[in-house]
């Protein structure tokens, strides 16, 4: 798709969803997104230019053969995927709000007409994303903002390669693209966790992959030090997850007062828990090198990222990393019914081993 007919396809569902608060929403959305593309240029001209940055041409010479690899090694779907080039100024491309009930693990859904039904709302402006917020912390939930380095349009439009990538080490650049190319794979409606669990296993084992054919395979410890302290901190969560889950069944029969004391008791444990843990390790963990406070929202967002990656990535070691007949396994478990998803992704879980 050319970039003037990508432009027009993103005016044309701004002009066609009722309602002024969709309205107000695509409106940015659209214009943050036209504003990306307009302001790249093709990374093959950047390379050829002499007055390109050293550094910046480092960034994209690896880029170029990141995405070159995940075409052929890794079967992903590139098409015109990162051939262009934007400098945001920024480390975030947008912000994600997440927005959960005070007393209730599920997070609100959102529904666009490309991505389907997501547990987040993505905004280009920061202000943005702090008034809807506002509203919904005035309405009841639990909220958290969180900065995104790259999204997905899920192949209807050519992402461009940013800042927000290059500004990262070589290693989780790399890995990054592979996260938001797997994107462009399968997408199931309605269910993050599948989603996002599915491009992290693919972002993983696209990176050992890749740093073994380069003769770096030891480089990759680094990036099970960080999955350790992620997988820790999913354990973590899990177990107080599962008390706040038998809590919040029992809101009939309790006051709302005495259930947000306890509530936040159980929080709070996590909390140091978390911190206690954190102060151990050599970088800041996923919640960061230490905590103040936790939500339901927090916890939410925190588990979809996390919740199925082992089992994921049992599946492709079944395939023998056979990314293409992976691929087609997956996509016939995206057809099934979400139970049976579940069911199926916690078995292969429990089969995963680490590669040590």
């Amino acid at each position: 798709m050319t970039q003037l007919s990508q432009i027009y396809t993103l005016l044309l569902l701004a002009v066609v969803l009722p309602g002024c608060t969709t309205i107000g929403y695509y409106s940015q959305a659209v214009s943050g997104h036209v504003s990306l593309m307009w302001s790249s240029e093709p990374v093959e001209e950047l390379l050829a230019n002499p007055a390109t940055d050293p550094d910046l041409a480092h960034k994209l010479a690896l880029a170029d053969n990141a995405r070159a690899y995940a075409q052929t090694r890794l079967a992903l779907p590139v098409g015109d995927a990162f051939t262009e080039y934007t400098e945001l100024g920024r480390s975030w491309v947008v912000v994600n709000l997440v927005a959960v009930p005070e007393f209730s693990l599920t997070p609100r859904q959102w529904c666009y007409p490309v991505a389907g039904c997501q547990a987040y709302r993505g905004y280009f402006n920061l202000n943005d994303a702090r008034a809807e917020q506002h509203t919904l912390n005035a309405r009841g939930y639990d909220t958290f903002i969180g900065g995104v380095t790259a999204y997905s349009t899920l192949g209807w439009f050519d992402d461009p390669l940013h800042s927000g990538f290059t500004s990262l080490p070589d290693d989780r650049m790399v890995a990054l693209m592979f996260h938001e190319l797997a994107h462009r794979v399968v997408y199931v409606n309605e269910d993050t966790a599948f989603n996002e669990s599915f491009a992290t296993a693919v972002e993983l084992e696209g990176l050992r992959l890749w740093l073994e054919d380069r003769g770096h395979s030891d480089r990759f410890a680094a990036t099970l030090k960080r999955l350790d302290q992620r997988d820790t901190t999913l354990a973590l969560v899990e177990s107080t997850v599962t008390d706040l889950d038998r809590l919040y069944q029992r809101r009939s029969a309790i006051p709302d007062t005495e259930l947000r004391q306890q509530k936040q008791k159980l929080i709070a444990g996590l909390v140091d828990r978390y911190n206690t843990l954190a102060a151990g390790w050599d970088e800041p963990g996923p919640f960061g090198a230490s905590v103040d406070t936790l939500n339901n929202a927090n916890l939410a967002l925190f588990r979809q990222y996390n919740q199925y990656v082992p089992g994921f990535r049992q599946l492709l070691s079944d395939t023998h990393y056979d990314f293409a007949d992976f691929y087609d396994r997956v996509r016939t478990l995206s057809e099934q019914e979400p139970e049976q998803r579940t069911r199926a992704l916690s078995e292969l879980s429990q089969r995963f081993h680490k590669h040590l």
